[in-house]
């Protein structure tokens, strides 16, 4: 038992905090805090924190809580993984008896939302080109785009082929087949370089490699579970979480699932012609009937119902929802996925006609811009939000370190 001075200095540490946090500062007995290691916007999330694991109201809300639960201070890498676990639903900002206009302003979909774009920068390779697409996302992304197309219409131009006899849907004898491997391989080998030292530097960063029992293999499981259904944009209760108001809506939900498999089929029939061509020698342009194209074609659709859908979202999202100074960023990617996907399939409709080959330049300008931006922008938080949900399929599969009533 500590002696009762000792005690004494505990309680009113305790006390000078709690008066410290209720009138809208930060924690001062958190170590990193006391060092000055943590920014103002880490802070805040730290503030909240402390007022939220008093009060758990929205324990079962999403994983956050249940991870806040199994601690009493947050330092940085604490700060940096609850911001990316959590999904911006905003079930707890609606349930909360502290939220604005409340003197406490307990503000977790906001608090974490700015921490979590602070983190993309931090962990980016290299670090720079991070802070300039937060900054412009929405200029950059449809300057590179613009920008890109221009150079590859303008090379047609100059060697008299932009526009020409049908072709019957044969992009190689616009662009020859190595030329475009070699280009788009190593910028989309590159962003994915980039993206895998910034995913590793954060897991390292909020990881301490613990195994629970039975392995890391049931956690795995359950993440990609987790990720596959976006298990935490139901709001905690299977309602669906907000947008403009405090009405439960499944929208955001269901346009991220348009967005993410329409992704993931457009990633498929790239692989299955690289298979194709590659394997079995069998060299585009396929047939539309062919794997490749109906995969496409799919992913295409999906790619303008779920961007479009989730740029309305986002341009009618109520501003205590998130953070304002990100939508450029958010609203950048979203516009590439969209174009893409529009270049895409009018390239389809229309490539057995003169115009393929500018159609081609174009749609090949924006899908080179989304390669160059994806470790950067809106993308990487599907890749840190992942490793933050394996992060917590494994931690609640260990025991409680705080050893705290029942644990």
């Amino acid at each position: 038992m500590p002696p009762p001075e000792a005690a004494s200095t505990s309680f009113d540490a305790l006390a000078r905090e709690a008066a410290a946090l209720a009138a809208g500062g930060s924690p001062t007995s958190s170590p990193s805090a006391r060092a000055g290691e943590l920014t103002a916007n880490e802070a805040e999330v730290a503030r909240v924190m402390q007022i939220c694991n008093a009060c758990r109201y929205c324990e079962g809300s999403c994983a956050v809580f249940p991870a806040m639960t199994r601690r009493l201070e947050f330092g940085k890498a604490d700060i940096h993984y609850l911001a990316n676990l959590c999904h911006n639903c905003g079930a707890c900002l609606h349930a909360c008896q502290y939220a604005p206009p409340h003197e406490f302003g307990v503000n977790v979909p906001k608090a974490m939302a700015v921490v979590r774009v602070q983190t993309y920068a931090d962990y980016a390779f290299p670090r720079a080109f991070g802070a300039l697409y937060q900054r412009n996302g929405l200029t950059v992304a449809l300057a590179s785009a613009a920008g890109l197309a221009l150079f590859l219409v303008l090379a047609l131009a100059l060697r008299g082929t932009l526009w020409h006899e049908p072709l019957a849907g044969d992009f190689y004898a616009v662009f020859p087949h190595n030329l475009l491997v070699t280009m788009f391989g190593s910028v989309f080998g590159l962003a994915m370089l980039a993206l895998a030292i910034g995913v590793t530097r954060f897991w390292r960063n909020v990881s301490p490699g613990e195994v629970p029992p039975g392995g890391n293999a049931p956690a795995l499981a359950e993440a990609a579970h987790n990720v596959l259904k976006l298990k935490y944009l139901d709001g905690g209760h299977g309602e669906g979480c907000h947008n403009e108001d405090d009405r439960f809506t499944q929208s955001r939900r269901r346009y991220h699932h348009f967005t993410f498999y329409g992704f993931m089929l457009s990633l498929a029939s790239t692989t299955t012609a690289t298979i194709y061509h590659y394997a079995f020698g069998w060299e585009a342009p396929y047939p539309v009937t062919s794997l490749p194209v109906v995969l496409g074609t799919l992913g295409g659709i999906g790619l303008l119902i779920g961007p479009a859908g989730l740029w309305h979202l986002n341009r009618t999202r109520h501003p205590l929802h998130g953070d304002d100074a990100q939508k450029s960023m958010d609203l950048g990617f979203i516009a590439l996925l969209f174009f893409v996907s529009l270049t895409g399939l009018l390239l389809l409709v229309f490539r057995d006609t003169g115009a393929m080959a500018l159609l081609l330049a174009v749609h090949l300008g924006v899908v080179m811009a989304l390669f160059l931006t994806l470790p950067y922008g809106k993308f990487a938080h599907g890749i840190f939000r992942s490793a933050a949900l394996i992060k917590w399929a494994i931690e609640r599969r260990l025991p409680s370190r705080l050893q705290l009533g029942s644990d």
